[in-house]
């Protein structure tokens, strides 16, 4: 008689999180359904059904080619070469070469990398906080953070774009898209935006390219890449001098009114016009949509990795507050961990005060970019009204993390953790990253697959997926048991992160801090102040669903936690950290504007990082259903600009910077302006061998090869390397076949 059984989990394979019902039948996956009966279960539905990743589950679960077991490596860095040990044997040898580490150039000698939300990643802080080192980095900084920072420094109030869901799931009259893509990227978000859109929203795309938003749009305004802070500082001048802001807010509620009003006059419709390419009267209608109540902007990411990330940020903050956007259903949500006061998450249990003052000032990179590092974290803290996760502020500055592995200096950075994460492919300048990982005497991978990272690593650890593990969630709360084992005797022993940060942690005397033996032990005792025993009576009693109910206006009785304890137009924070407390638009030195001898011989824009199904950064290339359905790197080119360069669609071009050259598969597109080219990131090519010179194809097509992560060339602010817009300048010409 076979054993059946449906089991809730979590899906981690994206940020949408869905809820799923997993079917399983004698240990072994069937297939992933969407969970019946819950509030979200409509959304969830279409969400789940269309999701190409959740039909491919089981091919990914038993994918040949799954890391199964540790392994050491036993030839040079990049051969090859492994050696099948123990989990045992593995965390005893690391261990143990920390130890010798450690003692010779002290803890912050060690280095960490994180991908985006496929793990626990508070217990990677807890871990490094008591070992002592502050060199943390990962995807978060150019992720979410830098949207988390300036929120907390201007409103003192978490507000990264993660509330959106919620948000969106009440009446907004205008809706903006603002280098943000959720029909690729976000599908619950996009459900939730489809779902306005029905019962009347305006809905306004700002976006270099035509993405799937647009033709839902009632406008779309096509900017110029790297140039959303002018756009938004014309805006705002709109509002203002057509006296559409909300009176009643900005005097109560905002600080520097005053200086923001004199300081937008020069954003004049008509310069920034010939600086974003839009006509002035888009600007200025797109502005008096923006101005209602209630309206959201979704911002992700196109924002977030340009050169004037922050200031962009900041000024889209701004907006929020004086049109009185800023807390109210439909409008722009606030966040934090206030609003579960009694529950324990990763603010608690990360032990940052055990990061000793002496330690927190050798963080690499922050006295540079302090804004997000450890010295902007720890001025704002002193007035934020909201806790909020570490992981993805206050952090170490990733490019000058590497420089520090080849050249010593501030010191030596000699081992580096790789989890969840694949910075060969996704970190900026692939070439420097190279050179950094084979210098470094230890390096640790902990991953599902041997990627070109984990090539040059010297211990492999196979990581459990989000299927063979719990899952915890939170805003609202959301749960899933672990669906398959993680274990299986003569076959594979994978296992969660939590397991290799614990396991180091008791060898190098950090015991007292780990008392919980499992992540499913810890996740109970995040949830025991809540009022249940253990993570398996939460999902007993909740189904792993737990609503928060929203509360509008939370700034009425809380406050804004910033040292006005008002919004902070004129930014304070920013201003103690001896930056600009307004938001100004800067040309980027890699422009045709700011650097026409260069464009001369590179006459294109090149952006690059737009979502793009079925796959998820760097991730499934290797799942042949998934990969059959795009199984090559592509470069959307206006028809005409390729026209001019003899180029037709569907040939493979080279796409060349000053830093070097990949090459991708022309794909015409007339969504995208002539002087623009999109060339798609996160590639590589598992079928090709692993060793070196191949290392997966990771040299052919991968866009980040030819980005520049130069400190000079990122926001020095937070050190936003700039991934997507406006830094790099390019020509694309035809492979030539002999």
């Amino acid at each position: 008689m076979s054993e059946q059984m449906r089991i809730k989990a979590l899906c981690y394979w994206c940020h949408s999180h869905c809820k799923v019902e997993v079917h399983v039948t004698d240990g072994r996956l069937v297939k992933i359904e969407e969970v019946k009966g819950e509030p979200r279960s409509k959304r969830l539905r279409s969400v789940v059904r269309a999701c190409p990743r959740a039909g491919a589950a089981a091919e990914y679960i038993y994918h040949p080619d799954r890391l199964n077991y540790p392994l050491k490596r036993v030839g040079e860095k990049g051969e090859d070469k492994w050696e099948k040990i123990s989990w045992e044997q593995a965390l005893d040898e690391i261990a143990a070469k920390l130890k010798e580490l450690v003692s010779k150039y002290g803890p912050e000698t060690v280095a960490t990398s994180l991908g985006t939300g496929r793990t626990s990643d508070e217990y990677r802080l807890r871990f490094m906080n008591l070992l002592g080192s502050p060199n943390i980095i990962g995807q978060g900084n150019i992720c979410f953070g830098p949207g988390g920072i300036v929120s907390l420094a201007v409103w003192g109030w978490w507000a990264g774009f993660g509330g959106m869901r919620k948000t969106l799931g009440k009446p907004a009259k205008c809706i903006a898209l603002w280098g943000g893509n959720p029909e690729q990227a976000n599908r619950q978000l996009w459900a939730s935006v489809l779902d306005r859109k029905r019962e009347g929203v305006k809905l306004l795309v700002v976006d270099p390219r035509r993405i799937g938003g647009v033709d839902r749009a009632d406008m779309w305004l096509q900017i110029r890449p790297g140039t959303d802070v002018a756009l938004m500082l014309a805006m705002i001048k709109v509002i203002i001098d057509e006296g559409l802001y909300d009176k009643e807010f900005v005097d109560k509620w905002c600080y520097g009114f005053d200086k923001i009003q004199q300081h937008v006059q020069e954003y004049t419709l008509e310069k920034v016009s010939e600086i974003t390419w839009i006509p002035a009267k888009k600007i200025a209608e797109a502005a008096r949509w923006l101005s209602v109540k209630p309206s959201v902007i979704y911002q992700s990411m196109g924002i977030e990795q340009t050169i004037n990330n922050v200031e962009a940020i900041h000024a889209h903050k701004i907006w929020a507050a004086i049109t009185g956007n800023i807390d109210i259903y439909g409008g722009e949500p606030i966040l934090g961990y206030s609003q579960l006061p009694e529950f324990r998450r990763d603010y608690e249990i990360e032990l940052d005060e055990k990061l000793s003052p002496e330690q927190r000032k050798k963080q690499i990179g922050a006295n540079r970019f302090r804004l997000i590092s450890l010295v902007g974290y720890d001025l704002i803290k002193k007035y934020s009204v909201t806790k909020w996760p570490r992981q993805v502020i206050g952090v170490a500055h990733a490019p000058s993390v590497y420089r520090a592995m080849i050249t010593g200096d501030p010191y030596p950075v000699r081992a580096m953790f790789t989890v969840a994460s694949n910075p060969m492919v996704t970190q900026a300048n692939t070439k420097l990253v190279y050179k950094a990982l084979k210098s470094l005497d230890l390096y640790v991978v902990h991953d599902h697959w041997m990627t070109p990272s984990a090539g040059l690593a010297d211990y492999v650890l196979p990581s459990a997926c989000w299927l063979e593990r719990p899952q915890l969630y939170t805003f609202p709360i959301d749960a899933g048991e672990a669906a398959l084992p993680n274990i299986v005797e003569g076959k594979y022993d994978r296992r969660p992160d939590y397991d290799l940060w614990r396991g180091l942690g008791i060898r190098l005397g950090q015991q007292d801090y780990w008392p919980w033996k499992s992540l499913e032990e810890a996740f109970g005792y995040c949830l025991e102040p809540l009022g249940y025993s253990s993570f398996k009576d939460f999902i007993e009693k909740t189904g792993g669903y737990l609503e928060i109910s929203r509360e509008e206006k939370k700034y009425e009785r809380l406050g804004f936690g910033t040292p006005t304890g008002k919004v902070e137009l004129y930014s304070t924070i920013m201003e103690k950290l001896g930056y600009d407390p307004l938001p100004s638009y800067h040309e980027p030195d890699e422009t045709p504007i700011s650097n026409p001898e260069l464009a001369q011989e590179f006459p294109l824009i090149l952006i690059t990082g737009g979502r793009h199904q079925p796959f998820y950064h760097s991730e499934h290339r290797q799942i042949d259903s998934l990969r059959k359905m795009h199984p090559n790197p592509l470069v959307q080119i206006n028809p005409k600009t390729a026209s001019e360069m003899g180029i037709s669609d569907g040939d493979w071009v080279w796409i060349e910077t000053p830093r070097g050259r990949v090459k991708q598969k022309c794909q015409f597109f007339d969504g995208i302006d002539p002087r623009v080219v999109h060339a798609q990131h996160g590639w590589w090519f598992p079928e090709q061998p692993g060793e070196e010179p191949w290392l997966h194809g990771v040299w052919e097509s991968n866009i980040e090869v030819v980005i520049n992560d130069d400190p000079e060339a990122c926001n020095q602010m937070d050190g936003v390397w700039p991934l997507r817009t406006a830094l790099c300048m390019c020509k694309v010409y035809k492979i030539k076949t002999y």
